[in-house]
């Protein structure tokens, strides 16, 4: 490839990065954590919180994904060196949790940016009401100004249940909030045709289109003792942001202001989708999702349907069949022809209470205050 064509890519990636409106970051383990003595790169942290503070200036929402927890903690505890027993990962997870949370409080509160900790389950990502409530809490911490801090709930995940590495965890996060870019921070600068420790050969690739056997062949295995993910890992999270809509760029993090290393036009590899987030979102609710109800609505409704609004209980006619919150739902016209597909939120006997209702009203009929639509306009797909 020719220098200006090379210079023009990273440009490319660069305004990518810069026009995301909602960004994932993803730390490993081994460049937060010192693996000898288990205590935090703390200079590197406050770089990284000075690149988040420049991101939230210029309008982005953030989101962090931060691995480090058991590398932290196991040395708290004075845990050996080594492959870790399951119960002895779960007490350092919940030394290290702790530890690694208030560091990130400290040098994002030094920028007034308000830090908010989320732990996740494989189960959380996959159980459909869990999902929209994990997706429902990140969504609105963003809307109040704060980076929510994810890291898989290693305290209470086993091996069967757990995610195994942070990597394919950041792209089920980003898949589930529908971000636009996901950035994984490494020891490496991208994916190359071979290990580049052991190829000198080897070939570094600007883009990456589809994950194919080819491009999957090129993946090596992890080389850092405190980490668990690798190209593989990286692979795997890049297939799932593809199908999702979602960017995702594989950047080297080692050195100081690693994001703002990205948009200044470092060398990396990008992972372009072929759709956007809320596209391929709502090509997954119409067509892999097996509705267990139906709602039927009004003329009013339907009108403000077609016309890019979410659904309003007040427009809903009657309920059909049983469904828990966050399941897909068909809608319906009065005549019974399918018109869209969503998920609700609520289960089929709240809503039976609220529809015909305003919004206003749904905390005294129920008990609490729910959502103000009952499928909101980015949960629902016309047919």
């Amino acid at each position: 490839m020719s220098s200006d064509k090379k210079a023009a890519n990273l440009k490319k990636g660069s305004s990518r990065l810069l026009d995301a409106k909602r960004v994932v970051l993803k730390i490993g383990s081994a460049l937060l954590v010192d693996e000898e003595h288990g205590t935090l790169h703390r200079k590197w942290l406050e770089s990284l919180a000075a690149d988040i503070k420049a991101m939230r200036g210029r309008g982005q929402e953030v989101v962090v994904v931060s691995s480090g927890a058991i590398a932290v903690g196991r040395r708290y505890l004075g845990l050996s060196d080594g492959q870790l027993k399951l119960e002895e990962k779960q007490a350092a997870a919940a030394t290290g949790q702790v530890r690694l949370a208030h560091a990130y409080q400290e040098v994002l509160g030094h920028h007034e940016l308000i830090v908010a900790q989320v732990l996740l389950t494989l189960g959380d990502t996959e159980n459909r009401r869990r999902y929209l409530n994990a997706r429902n809490t990140i969504d609105a911490l963003l809307r109040q100004g704060a980076v929510p801090l994810i890291n898989e709930n290693d305290t209470v995940a086993t091996d069967e249940i757990r995610f195994g590495d942070n990597d394919r965890l950041a792209a089920r996060v980003a898949a589930m909030i529908s971000a636009d870019a996901l950035v994984l921070l490494s020891d490496i600068d991208g994916l190359y045709t071979a290990d580049p420790a052991a190829h000198d050969d080897a070939r570094h690739i600007d883009e990456v289109g589809e994950v194919t056997p080819d491009i999957e062949a090129m993946a090596g295995a992890t080389r850092t003792e405190v980490g668990s993910g690798g190209m593989v890992t990286k692979l795997t999270a890049a297939k799932i942001c593809l199908a999702n809509g979602c960017a995702m760029v594989i950047a080297r993090g080692a050195d100081e202001h690693p994001v703002r290393a990205i948009w200044d036009g470092a060398r990396v590899t990008w992972f372009t989708p072929k759709a956007t987030p809320a596209n391929a979102r709502k090509r997954w609710i119409a067509a892999s999702l097996q509705p267990t109800g139906t709602l039927v609505v009004d003329d009013g409704a339907l009108n403000a349907l077609k016309s890019g609004k979410s659904l309003l209980a007040a427009g809903v006619a009657r309920i059909e069949g049983a469904f828990e919150k966050g399941d897909a739902v068909f809608i319906n016209d009065q005549g019974g022809t399918e018109i869209a597909r969503g998920l609700s939120a609520y289960s089929a006997i709240d809503a039976q209470k609220i529809i015909g209702k305003k919004s206003g009203e749904f905390e005294k009929i129920l008990g609490y205050r729910g959502r103000d639509e009952i499928v909101h306009r980015d949960d629902l797909a016309l047919i």
